[in-house]
């Protein structure tokens, strides 16, 4: 077992060896581990005590207007669409916290510098609800001076294109769904694309071509170390994972990675 365990290490080591470094974004936060939960305050700070590079979240907009940071359209059976937001907000997440609105998300946020945050729009039951909450994320985001650190995803078209268009100049926005190659990326002004690992195994050569045209790629939900790994080889430049720990410790065995801190010690010393 030892013997298989060290050679499987030296195939990893020798497959990532010429690979670059992706940037480890956490999926809903960094909610697998004690006390945390998926789009909770303390997901997000859990994702920026381990130095991730972002942590995604995703949100909704009651009808009256409160945009709530949650995954799921319901929360304990309440469909938060066409709930008031006060009922909502009766509501706990499985770690004892009330769900977070966007306002309460975004100002825990301001005191972790160091994070990006990616923005999921989930999709609403009309084009109108989803304007609507795209001019609240994007004027709640403006009131806590985030703008410069916060993109935005989603599977929607029509929020994708709306996005791009009212977004301060320079956002990036990526889009969800996987059906668009990325000449059409490129074409309707996106940043990139934000495609599922086994979309992304389907197409590898997107990967390429999105870097050709000056794109970039993430990945998500990369969580078996094996996709990690096929991740990092295809030169991806994001990876969104469950497991932002376990994806840590991959790149942090790479060798430019070693290289990279023998020298900040050195200089450090000096």
């Amino acid at each position: 077992m030892k013997i298989r365990t060290l050679l499987g290490s030296i195939l990893i080591m020798s497959a990532l060896a010429a690979a670059g470094q992706p940037k480890v974004i956490a999926h809903r936060g960094y909610w697998d581990c004690d006390g945390s939960a998926q789009n909770s305050l303390r997901s997000l700070a859990k994702a920026d005590s381990i130095g991730c590079y972002a942590s995604e979240f995703d949100v909704w907009m009651t009808p009256d207007g409160v945009v709530m940071v949650n995954h799921d359209p319901t929360i304990n059976g309440v469909e938060i669409q066409n709930t008031p937001s006060q009922t909502v907000l009766l509501e706990k997440l499985s770690n004892g916290e009330t769900i977070p609105t966007l306002d309460q998300y975004l100002e825990a946020a301001t005191k972790m510098p160091g994070m990006r945050l990616v923005c999921e729009l989930k999709t609403h039951d009309s084009r109108q609800r989803e304007s609507a909450a795209i001019k609240k994320i994007l004027e709640t985001v403006r009131k806590y001076g985030l703008e410069s650190r916060t993109d935005y995803i989603t599977f929607s078209r029509d929020g994708f294109h709306e996005f791009i268009k009212k977004a301060p100049k320079g956002t990036a926005v990526y889009y969800l769904s996987g059906d668009f190659v990325p000449e059409q990326i490129k074409h309707h002004k996106g940043r990139g694309i934000d495609y599922s690992i086994k979309t992304m195994r389907k197409h590898p050569e997107w990967i390429k071509q999105c870097h050709d045209l000056g794109l970039e790629v993430n990945v998500w939900t990369v969580n078996k170390p094996e996709d990690m790994v096929w991740c990092i080889e295809q030169g991806v430049d994001y990876i969104t994972t469950n497991d932002p720990e376990g994806l840590q410790k991959i790149i942090s065995e790479l060798p430019e990675t070693k290289a990279t801190e023998k020298k900040a010690k050195k200089q450090k010393k000096q």
